[in-house]
């Protein structure tokens, strides 16, 4: 039909085709999928939940370099010769995840184009996402720096409703996102719901709604 847009290109669905070298895992909440330091020797997409890509120093201090949700990859650096793992993956919801092996993540993009082309659109995006996260830590205030993590949680800005924030998220991984302290991530908290720019379903134990009106702290000078 002229004019009529492509479908869009259907991941889940390309990855159903591999045959060999793939399985579906699950992971309940707070496990770790691989610590730092384990061999890296597959990629995961993520069918259902949330997972938290996370670095240790030589002395011990925790950062938190990514949250991951539903039809994301993580674990890619294997194809590019990553010996080890740079970070722990931790399940923070529970997850149904395909773990692809690394031979077999490399013929998929080698055999299929379309797959290749989403495969490395996925990688800039997420390559943008970091050095936005870097810029923001740099140069914005930890109000700023809480606003933006928290609208990037709920999908803010891409196609589709924004989804609640992960049930049950805790302050002190927010603030570990954010680089402040708990009871600033708390002083924060409170006051965007009070000016209703976020709302707890059932309480502070609930999941987390964000209103797009929340965009107005990132803005602000």
């Amino acid at each position: 039909m002229p004019g009529r847009k492509p479908p869009s290109f259907d991941p889940a669905a390309f990855l159903t085709d591999i045959s060999v070298g793939k399985i579906l895992v699950q992971y309940p909440k707070e496990s770790v999928i691989f610590p730092q330091g384990k061999q890296a020797d597959a990629v995961y997409y993520i069918q259902k939940g949330r997972v938290k890509l996370s670095v240790v120093s030589q002395e011990g201090k925790e950062a938190i370099i990514g949250v991951l949700g539903a039809d994301d990859f993580f674990g890619e650096g294997c194809i590019a010769g990553q010996p080890l793992r740079m970070a722990t993956a931790t399940a923070i919801a529970d997850c149904a995840l395909l773990r692809i092996e690394k031979q077999a993540i490399m013929r998929a993009l080698h055999e299929g184009h379309r797959f290749s082309e989403f495969f490395v659109a996925h990688l800039l995006s997420r390559n943008i996402r970091y050095e936005e996260d870097l810029v923001d830590q740099l140069f914005n205030s930890s109000e700023k720096r809480l606003a933006r993590i928290l609208l990037l949680l709920s999908h803010f800005g891409k196609e589709g409703k924004p989804e609640p924030v992960v049930p049950q998220i805790s302050q002190e991984t927010l603030a570990q996102m954010v680089g402040t302290t708990r009871s600033r991530v708390s002083h924060f908290m409170n006051k965007f719901r009070k000016l209703g720019f976020v709302h707890y379903n059932g309480g502070f134990n609930g999941g987390l709604q964000v209103h797009s009106s929340l965009l107005s702290v990132v803005l602000h000078d």
